[in-house]
């Protein structure tokens, strides 16, 4: 049976809009403004849509993607669209305001399930939050977020001493807890990562650039839950 992942996001905050104490904050799903599904249709008409195709990601892409037909996974098409093009990776990179950036890992075991596995594909720039692929055979792949950099977990656990890990990637409860479920696909986690980016800049910027009509929507959102709140 397959296990289920607490689900939250992982987000900064919205300009006092949304209260954020740190950096980044984890917010429940059913708190979240809801998106319209029919935006997404794989093209990213919202960034401009795809321009050409970067030879270079292409061939590192090619690496992950064979790795992965071993084993019987694929990475999602949408994800493929948008890393392989040679005008929209770093847009998202671009527009983040704590210096994400785009970072593509080969599989990784989950620590959680076998047979599944994890691909990085953008992480915080202090790594305080990284986004991967999850991967199980004969299902969607779904985006997770983890304050834990898989890929040195590994490598310390299977260092035999010689590296101290973060946490203990034999301890299921510990790993269900670090890995949490964020978007059902890339590009739902790559819209709300990016106009909530956007909002943030014209929220906090001195310049104040004025609010399209989605972010007025998106704030719309929190503003609304705020009144219906219950006094304490």
């Amino acid at each position: 049976m397959n296990i289920r992942f607490e689900a939250s996001w992982c987000g900064s905050d919205l300009g006092g809009h949304r209260s954020c104490p740190n950096t980044y904050d984890h917010y429940p799903h059913d708190s979240l403004p809801p998106l319209d599904e029919r935006r997404f249709k794989g093209t990213f008409e919202w960034l401009g849509g795809r321009t050409g195709t970067s030879v270079d990601r292409v061939t590192e892409l090619r690496t992950v993607t064979e790795e992965l037909d071993r084993k019987e996974l694929s990475l999602p098409q949408d994800f493929i669209t948008y890393f392989t093009s040679a005008n929209l990776p770093d847009i998202l990179g671009d527009q983040s305001l704590t210096c994400c950036w785009s970072s593509l890992s080969k599989p990784i075991p989950s620590p959680v399930e076998p047979g599944a596995f994890l691909v990085r594909f953008f992480r915080d720039q202090q790594d305080c939050v990284l986004w991967y692929f999850y991967l199980r055979p004969g299902s969607s792949a779904f985006v997770v977020h983890s304050h834990l950099e898989y890929e040195y977990e590994y490598e310390a656990h299977d260092s035999g001493g010689e590296f101290n890990g973060n946490s203990d990637i034999d301890d299921l409860d510990e790993q269900m807890e670090a890995l949490q479920y964020c978007a059902p696909t890339f590009e739902e986690w790559a819209y709300r990562f990016w106009i909530e980016n956007r909002i943030s800049e014209a929220v906090e910027s001195e310049d104040k650039p004025s609010l399209d009509e989605d972010q007025h929507a998106y704030l719309h959102h929190y503003r609304t839950s705020r009144q219906h709140s219950p006094s304490v």
